[in-house]
């Protein structure tokens, strides 16, 4: 099959340091290759891929100096997929709805994963236009706001088999892993740390836009003698970050549409305490692979409780839902349902 894969330019493919969406392109897209599929990959220059590259720009944005207006690159970049559409059996877009106009009207089957959240009241006329637009939900969570959309089917993310490897001897310290924002509540973490007596490190970034609050109400909560700000860190350092942790604090405050992280704790065997939030039900089997918590109280006694979870089952857990094996098995099932099962005949542009 002919698939192209759309990708934000906002990271590389896969990223350097931190990165959600562009690192699930990257697992997928190397994946379907390894299944002998002719894969075309629409990202920025500075990619690694086994895919055909087709590059929109030199650098990712994040880490580059150079770009001051990403949405014009990522209208070139729309442009460029559609004069192409004909060559493939099949479009997979992975950059939310800035592609809807053009391809709305385009023959070539696609399909568009929606990686963000969905309860933004900017957002609602939007979809109301293009509710015929074929979507795929990273969880049935993330639908709740737009249940009406056109879903063609929900996939949740999936690691390679062997990316992290399993711990299985619990840790001395809690992680925190990600991005400090205000819904992601690292402030909570720290509070937790303190309340159970256990070392914290905390790996994350921050963005530009949380520059204030990391300064205002972050930076100051530092100084506690339970805490270690370690900073961004990238794929290869995460086995080893996350795998020696007791266990992985998922605290968040927002509807999150899919914790990457805590598949990753997962594959590590590293239990997750989490927060009743987004989609942390699906992910998460309480008492199992983690805990779900609804309390600053109930998370510390969950820390307390983290030890007499089966660090072999959490792995277990992670190689039975969550690999990219069966992402790609996923996926597949929903290209072959739009197209029919059948590829058809490479054409030339007119």
């Amino acid at each position: 099959m002919r698939i192209a894969m759309v990708s934000p330019l906002y990271e590389s493919v896969p990223p350097k340091l931190y990165g959600g969406t562009e690192r699930v392109v990257s697992y997928l897209t190397e994946e379907l290759v390894k299944r002998d599929h002719d894969v075309t990959l629409f990202a920025s220059g500075d990619s690694k891929t086994q895919a055909k590259l087709i590059p929109l720009c030199s650098e990712a944005f994040r880490l580059s100096s150079c770009c001051k207006d990403p949405s014009a690159h990522h209208v070139l970049m729309v442009e460029k997929v559609f004069k192409k559409a004909h060559s493939f059996d099949i479009i997979h877009f992975n950059i939310d709805y800035i592609h809807y106009p053009l391809f709305r009207r385009c023959p070539t089957p696609h399909i568009t994963t929606l990686h963000g959240r969905l309860d933004i009241e900017d957002h609602k006329a939007l979809y109301r236009e293009f509710r015929d637009m074929p979507v795929v939900s990273i969880s049935y969570a993330q639908r709740r706001p737009l249940p009406w959309l056109n879903w063609v089917g929900n996939v949740y993310h999936g690691l390679p088999e062997g990316l992290y490897s399993f711990h299985p001897k619990p840790g001395k310290y809690l992680a925190f892993l990600g991005r400090i924002s205000p819904e992601k509540r690292p402030d909570r973490a720290i509070k937790i740390a303190e309340m159970v007596g256990m070392k914290l490190l905390i790996a994350a970034k921050v963005d530009r836009a949380d520059k204030d609050y990391f300064e205002d109400v972050i930076k100051p909560l530092l100084q506690s003698p339970w805490v270690e700000f370690i900073g961004e860190i990238g794929e290869k350092e995460k086995n080893k970050f996350l795998g020696e942790a007791h266990a992985l604090l998922f605290p968040i405050d927002w509807p999150e549409p899919f914790g990457l992280v805590m598949i990753e704790a997962m594959a590590c065997g590293t239990p997750v305490v989490a927060w009743r939030n987004g989609s942390v039900p699906e992910i998460i089997d309480s008492g199992v692979t983690g805990f779900i918590v609804e309390s600053m109280n109930q998370a510390a006694e969950a820390v307390e409780k983290v030890e007499k979870i089966d660090r072999a089952s959490c792995r277990r857990a992670f190689e039975n839902r969550f690999t990219v094996s069966r992402m790609a098995k996923d996926y597949l099932k929903i290209y072959e349902k739009l197209t029919g099962g059948r590829e058809k005949p490479l054409l030339k542009a007119v």
